[in-house]
């Protein structure tokens, strides 16, 4: 890894006595756009650090690499102004300072700020909080993606959510929702002509027996918060019961949960089912000798995606 000089680090008093000073800095705060608008140190302009340009936006407003710079953003709980500092080691700037603790340590200190809502403080790591209600599924932007395997090779496609309903009361989430097993598609085949000699073996009574049993159900009885949750990590345990092939069975995996406008949910999975809990025991070693080619492993790979409107 290459390795470059550190960064300086400011405190906000520091800060403040060489602003009252008139110091020749840059001041750069490195958030959003709106978030700038909203509150921001007086002088400062904006750089946003999660913009793909924001290498070309710093070279074109800052020309001068021994300018003295100092990046501010958020929080300390946020690594926003470090990845800018580092970005900027690495571009050759050799004055970078990073203010401890970002606008919110500088509010907190009493400085000034500028801006259209310069009282507020900001919840930096914002709480998810559900409208409650009932939420319809919506099948357009909902589906399953999966991945069956073997020791050669790996199969992938999809599954349409039928249809569901995701409610909200006093906060927790439960519902339930319908997979159409009839749906069942194949990616990995794409262009052959064995594409279709899989799906009919999928549908055939070795693995779904589509024709007995059309749909899959999923049944959301408990959903749990998990501890100090994020909104890009899994946030939330589900627990509940899944239907398929007639049989019913109890699962749990964690989930992503987040709110993707007003009044919508969205819900993202990634996990691993054992087939043959369902009765779908073609090909596993675990009941069958002298298999062969024929051998399938139990675990089948399931990335769900689940969006709801408030009804």
């Amino acid at each position: 890894m290459e390795k470059i000089n550190e960064f300086n680090e400011m405190m906000p008093e520091g800060l403040n006595t060489l602003m009252n000073k008139g110091r020749d800095i840059v001041l750069v705060n490195v958030l959003p756009l709106e978030v700038y608008g909203r509150k921001h140190l007086p002088g400062s302009i904006n750089i946003c650090v999660f913009e793909a340009t924001f290498s070309d936006q710093i070279e074109a407003m800052i020309t001068d690499k021994d300018r003295e710079i100092v990046l501010y953003g958020s929080s300390d709980r946020s690594k926003d102004a470090v990845a800018a500092a580092e970005k900027l080691m690495r571009m050759g700037y050799q004055k970078v300072s990073v203010l401890v603790g970002g606008i919110a340590a500088w509010q907190t200190a009493g400085f000034a700020l500028e801006g259209t809502d310069t009282k507020s403080h900001d919840d930096t790591q914002p709480q998810l909080r559900f409208k409650d209600g009932t939420y319809v599924v919506d099948r357009e932007k909902s589906g399953i993606e999966w991945i069956g395997r073997n020791p050669n090779t790996a199969h992938f496609g999809t599954l349409a959510v039928q249809s569901g309903r995701i409610t909200v009361t006093d906060g927790l989430i439960g519902g339930t929702f319908d997979i159409d097993m009839q749906s069942i598609k194949n990616n990995s085949l794409e262009g052959d002509e064995m594409q279709p000699v899989l799906i009919d073996r999928l549908e055939s009574d070795d693995f779904f027996f589509v024709r007995m049993f059309p749909k899959a159900t999923f049944t959301i009885k408990k959903a749990r918060p998990l501890d100090e949750p994020t909104l890009t990590a899994p946030n939330f345990e589900f627990m509940g019961s899944f239907e398929l092939r007639g049989l019913t069975r109890k699962v749990e995996f964690p989930a992503t949960v987040n709110l993707l406008m007003d009044n919508t949910i969205g819900i993202e999975a990634h996990f691993d089912i054992d087939r043959t809990r369902w009765g779908i025991i073609y090909g596993s070693s675990r009941f069958f000798e002298h298999l062969g080619m024929h051998l399938v492993f139990d675990l089948v790979s399931i990335q769900l995606r689940i969006v709801a409107i408030i009804n």
